[in-house]
């Protein structure tokens, strides 16, 4: 837990906890809001597999983001995750 809260310039541990538990809840609400978002659109597993995986990871990639933002905001770490974010899409060749 120590090198975490040194790599990402934490000082309280439950800022570390914080952080952990957005990471946990954001990976999960994303592929429970993916999926059904694809039915509405008519995409379910009938379709080609090779197909609709894809699509379903896609979704689920950019429901994780935004709910990283959002879970980071309603628990005080907004400022973490953002900063996160940018580096992801610095990665991306995106800049903001």
């Amino acid at each position: 837990m120590e090198k975490l809260m040194h790599r990402w310039n934490l000082t309280k541990r439950t800022d570390l906890f914080i952080i952990l538990f957005v990471f946990s809840i954001t990976g999960s609400t994303s592929i429970t809001v993916g999926r059904p978002i694809l039915q509405s659109l008519g995409l379910t597993t009938q379709l080609n597999p090779l197909v609709y995986y894809p699509l379903l990871i896609c979704a689920s990639f950019v429901f994780y983001q935004l709910f990283l933002l959002l879970y980071g905001w309603l628990f005080g770490q907004f400022q973490f995750f953002w900063n996160m974010e940018k580096k992801l899409l610095r990665r991306f060749g995106l800049k903001l």
